[in-house]
């Protein structure tokens, strides 16, 4: 059994708070890795064109006010 089966059966397993409980950890643990994934992004340069290229479409008067 792979290890993505093991979890799979295991919350499969839980309680109805239990699983709440999971949902709550596993959306602040998903989020707290996109945050990473962005910060790490942000150093490598690799948002650098589309941040230039929203500036840009700003200063051209592209854009709205939301």
């Amino acid at each position: 059994m792979t290890k993505l089966e093991k979890i799979e059966e295991a919350v499969s397993a839980l309680s109805k708070e239990e699983l709440a409980a999971f949902r709550k950890w596993f959306a602040e643990y998903a989020g707290d890795e996109w945050d990473r994934q962005i910060e790490a992004d942000i150093r490598a340069g690799r948002l650098d064109d589309l941040a230039a290229e929203a500036i840009a479409d700003h200063r051209a008067g592209r854009t709205e006010p939301v």
